[in-house]
């Protein structure tokens, strides 16, 4: 089974996987999935200032498919191996 990598955009996800190869499932999350909610403070300030985040508006569907695709994919049982490719 592969090791699953997201990225934000489609074409990433293309061009990361030819450089991969076969070892590896590149899949895109089309943008930001999560974000710190507008409303509160977001952040936990008793408990070592833990980020409270919240899937964005419009994007449960897509954070259920990554999850199935996670679940199909090669990821350790004692540590999860999940590759996410930020912008830089």
């Amino acid at each position: 089974m592969p090791k699953l990598v997201i990225v934000e955009s489609p074409a990433k996800a293309k061009t990361i996987g030819k450089y991969l190869g076969r070892g590896y499932k590149v899949t895109a999350s089309m943008g930001h999935v999560r974000d710190l909610p507008a409303s509160t403070l977001g952040i936990d300030v008793e408990n070592g200032y833990t980020p409270k985040y919240i899937t964005i508006k419009g994007k449960q569907k897509l954070v259920k498919e990554l999850k199935a695709e996670a679940k199909k994919c090669d990821l350790l049982q004692d540590q999860k191996e999940l590759l996410s490719i930020t912008n830089f």
